[in-house]
């Protein structure tokens, strides 16, 4: 049975490793698994196709054997046997004496486990939930370090580094943020849900990070960080680049305001749409 897809991205069979909570909102699942030995990414912010097994069921059902007729078959398959697909970024992977990739980090948010909760919890929160040590995924990831699923490439010459995440982005961010050389300057601003998700970042960097925590502040729908950006004395540059990544309609806003207000040239911006508000990823998908 083969598992390519189309070079350089394939197929994964992998296992839940360990799990480790890190705040209210954020679960840290390892995955582990012999076909990470093919598993190749030195992105940041590298994307991911994660498939979880349908509910009730303990293998996630994907026609990876029809080759590029996959994503067809698997869409046509019943709700109850299809896998569920999500996107998610690479939080870090780890590899052995060779190179070879042993293990990765995905984070994932939790909108709506918790007890009480007035929207609904989906299928990838829920299942991340209670994730557990040899449960069964299929990712759909790289197996050529440099592809086109990573979006963080600085052009050369940047003298300033300007990023906004919320809680989706907060993976990518943090390992963009590690990844920053000594002597590199950066504005980092962030959006979580409880005061409790707050992570500590370590990095060599010149980087100011600002936490915003949306259960104080009573923020929804919109960047809390555009009031403050628009306040904001930005270090002089010539050579500025922007990433921006999170719910779709405050990625624009974002964008808007360092390339309208800010006047940035647009092809130093990077902004990525990881969801939108009120939509599954399934309703997306299908108005894209």
């Amino acid at each position: 049975m083969t598992t390519a897809v189309a070079a350089p991205f394939r197929f994964f069979s992998l296992q839940v490793v360990r799990t480790l909570r890190l705040g209210p909102s954020l679960v840290r699942v390892t995955f582990g698994g012999d076909e990470l030995r093919e598993f190749c990414s030195d992105g940041c912010d590298q994307s991911l196709s994660l498939f979880i097994p349908a509910e009730g069921r303990t293998e996630p059902r994907v026609p990876i054997e029809l080759g590029d007729g996959w994503w067809q078959a698997w869409r046509e398959l019943p709700d109850d046997v299809r896998a569920v697909m999500r996107s998610y970024t690479l939080r870090a992977l780890r590899r052995d004496a060779l190179g070879r990739t042993t293990e990765i980090d995905i984070d994932f948010v939790l909108h709506g486990v918790e007890p009480g909760a007035t929207t609904p919890a989906g299928p990838a929160s829920r299942w991340a939930a209670r994730a557990a040590a040899g449960d069964r995924v299929l990712l759909l990831g790289p197996a050529i370090a440099d592809n086109r699923a990573i979006r963080f490439r600085p052009p050369q010459g940047t003298d300033l580094t300007l990023i906004w995440g919320d809680e989706t982005a907060v993976p990518a961010v943090s390992s963009i943020v590690e990844s920053l050389p000594a002597g590199t300057r950066a504005r980092v601003w962030l959006e979580v849900q409880h005061a409790a998700d707050i992570q500590d970042l370590v990095t060599e960097a010149d980087a100011e990070i600002t936490w915003f925590v949306r259960d104080q502040e009573g923020a929804e729908g919109s960047p809390m960080a555009l009031g403050t950006l628009r306040e904001a004395q930005l270090p002089a540059a010539e050579r500025p680049y922007v990433w921006i990544a999170g719910e779709s309609s405050c990625v624009k806003q974002l964008r808007r305001h360092f390339v309208g207000e800010r006047g940035i040239d647009r092809r130093s911006v990077t902004f990525v749409g990881y969801w939108r508000q009120g939509m599954t990823e399934e309703q997306l998908r299908a108005a894209e």
